[in-house]
């Protein structure tokens, strides 16, 4: 388990959120968020679409699922968007051996006071990055259900609240892979987005090759932004405008996964609610304060796909779910977009 840096040492009152909105714009969001991207493409290369959509799901407030093979930059896209907020961040490395109390925290007794006092363990920071989170059990992988849904951790009968802004970065291997336990679908369901970074081409790998050979970039990068700016800016994104037409449309794309013939696990209606929140963070990403059927659709594969389960048919034609959310994106009729 490693620390970078420490996280505070006792766990907020719950419904603590830091200060108030301080109103920012959209021209105030634009400019904070264009530094933390600048900031995390200067250590990732070549990934704008990657990076777009891991900042999308920060200020969507959300949690996001970093999926590929070993050694194409999951942990450094994590850490990356960490160190680029001046928060409290906490990674952890998943392992066989974790226990549940190593991620929430532990009741030990102290001699002096002759009670009990609680520990918090690595969960209680603004950003947690869980490298390979299923290396971990699946006992141990459900010690996060409760905080990414929640905000909070109930230890020994007593809850604490988690210090906004919060938000879970997790990497994981391919479950094909040696020593990884698939995630359950309730684990699943509560990240926002899963992505995948895919290869580099070979103009962004020689580049890698130059920034990283020495040293890495990560030593570089400092903080372009406070934890009360994110917090300011997810206000701002909750006040977009989504037209009833466009939230229709969401709905119908997440209804279609729930009866298509080539799935036995549709999304769910926190599916529905993580699409758009995204969209309204992605819209603003774009400086509109409204969002459009073309959100939507950017962000149905990322939102939607791993939260799905195929037949047995499907997985035998090698149908994969982004194959069919893509399938109903094309094929689902569009609303015209309205402010």
């Amino acid at each position: 388990m490693e620390t970078d840096p420490p996280a505070s040492p006792r766990p907020v009152p719950r419904g603590g959120t830091g200060r108030p909105a301080a109103g920012r714009g959209l021209d105030g969001l634009a400019q904070v968020a264009n530094k933390i991207r600048d900031a995390v493409e200067s250590v990732i290369e070549g990934k704008p679409s990657v990076v777009r959509l891991a900042l999308t799901v920060l200020l969507a407030e959300g949690h996001l699922l970093i999926e590929d093979v070993p050694g194409v930059g999951k942990t450094m896209l994590a850490k990356a968007l960490a160190r680029s907020v001046d928060c409290s961040v906490r990674r952890v490395q998943f392992t066989p051996d974790l226990l549940p109390s190593d991620i929430t925290g532990v009741s030990a007794y102290n001699q002096e006071l002759r009670e009990f006092e609680f520990k918090p363990g690595p969960v209680f920071a603004n950003i947690v990055v869980g490298d390979e989170i299923n290396r971990a059990s699946p006992k141990t992988q459900s010690a996060l259900l409760e905080c990414m849904e929640e905000r909070q951790v109930t230890v020994d009968g007593t809850t604490y609240g988690l210090e906004r802004p919060f938000m879970v970065i997790s990497t994981q291997n391919p479950v094909e892979m040696e020593g990884t336990y698939p995630l359950p679908e309730a684990q699943r369901d509560r990240f926002t987005a899963r992505i995948s970074m895919g290869y580099p081409d070979p103009s962004a790998e020689l580049e890698m090759l130059e920034v990283h050979g020495q040293s890495s970039p990560l030593d570089r990068l400092t903080p372009v932004a406070h934890a009360a700016d994110v917090r300011d800016l997810i206000e701002v994104v909750r006040h977009q405008h989504v037209a009833q037409a466009v939230k229709q449309y969401a709905i119908d794309l997440v209804t279609a996964t729930r009866g298509h013939p080539e799935l036995r696990l549709g999304a769910s209606p926190r599916a529905t609610l993580h699409l758009v929140r995204a969209a309204r963070a992605y819209a603003a990403l774009d400086d509109r304060d409204y969002v459009v059927p073309d959100d939507v659709q950017d962000l149905a594969v990322p939102v939607l796909a791993h939260r799905l389960l195929p037949t047995a048919e499907a997985q035998v034609e090698r149908r994969r779910p982004e194959q069919v959310v893509t399938d109903l994106v094309h094929r689902l009729p569009v609303p015209s977009p309205r402010k």
